[in-house]
């Protein structure tokens, strides 16, 4: 508990171990915000304009791998409970997180600080994580935080209609992509949760996302970049800490099952083209993940097919 930055950053100076080399760091130059990062109404893909939505969903996809959905259907009212409760649970006394804080990468639901790799890491991440899956719901919600009182409640209304977000927008890139309905349903979207100023890294330059009202950021996976054999683009993006305001980010991630085959989508490959990755277990890049600090081009090295 004692290395949790909520738990000591207000009591002492900071330890050298949380100063970044000034070349790693973002700097104090003014990283523009970005208005040409897409911005879909999900509105239109109910109507004559969803192949419209469509095309949009999968050039943003392609050349950004981020972009904003508006009138995507999940309650104002709810998203602002949602934070406001992420926000309380880490502003309880020491003694009602100490259950939930392991250094244990096992342990399904956990509170850690700076990442999973902090005992080898060079230098760490000013952040606490709140980490836990969200379903199959009846069983997930049983770990979860017992305080603040409302937490399972509120968290699970959201969890299920984030849930029926991404899943409608992985159904709109499958229609893009040609995969026909229903492709990314069952195992490669079986794993859903890890409840945790955004920035984005677009040909070489980092670029600040303009917030929106009640919008949702969506972040191409690095699966959807192997699946679509590369058509799909993962962007390296980053969260950079302000002096002056606590920021707090609600990231759910629809994940394949451990066990789920992962490979290039055979529809996707033309005549003439390769497959770039061989086939592995969704587990297999998730170590190797873990094991090279979220580096992506390290991790997917060993599944690449060289011809």
């Amino acid at each position: 508990m004692e290395k949790l930055v909520s738990s000591w950053f207000n009591n002492k100076t900071l330890p050298q171990s949380y100063i970044f080399p000034p070349e790693t760091r973002p700097g104090n130059h003014v990283i523009p915000r970005c208005n040409t990062i897409p911005v879909v109404d999900l509105s239109k893909a109910l109507a004559y304009e969803r192949t419209a939505v469509v095309q949009q969903i999968l050039e943003a996809s392609h050349e950004f791998g981020f972009f904003q959905v508006i009138n995507h259907g999940v309650s104002e009212n709810l998203v602002n409970d949602t934070m406001n409760v992420f926000k309380e649970f880490f502003e309880l006394p020491a003694e009602d997180k100490a259950g939930i804080y392991s250094e244990d990468l096992k342990r399904p639901c956990r509170l850690y600080t700076s990442s999973p790799n902090f005992n080898s890491e060079k230098v760490h991440l000013w952040r606490d994580s709140l980490r836990h899956p969200c379903h199959p719901l009846k069983e997930c919600i049983k770990i979860w935080p017992p305080k603040p009182t409302r937490y399972r409640e509120i968290v699970a209304a959201y969890s299920i209609e984030a849930k029926k977000l991404g899943l409608r927008i992985l159904e709109l890139l499958s229609e893009g992509l040609g995969l026909g309905s229903g492709f990314f349903g069952n195992k490669l979207s079986e794993s859903t949760g890890d409840v945790y100023g955004l920035q984005v890294l677009k040909d070489g330059e980092w670029i600040g996302v303009e917030p929106l009202h009640n919008a949702f950021v969506v972040n191409i996976g690095h699966q959807l970049e192997i699946i679509s054999n590369n058509k799909l683009k993962s962007a390296e993006h980053r969260a950079v800490t302000n002096s002056k305001v606590a920021r707090t980010t609600a990231a759910f991630f629809i994940s394949p099952s451990d066990d789920c085959i992962i490979e290039p989508a055979k529809s996707l490959i033309g005549t003439d083209e390769s497959p770039v990755y061989r086939a592995f277990e969704f587990k297999e890049f998730l170590l190797n993940y873990i094991y090279m600090e979220g580096n992506f081009e390290k991790s997917v090295e060993p599944f690449k097919l060289h011809g």
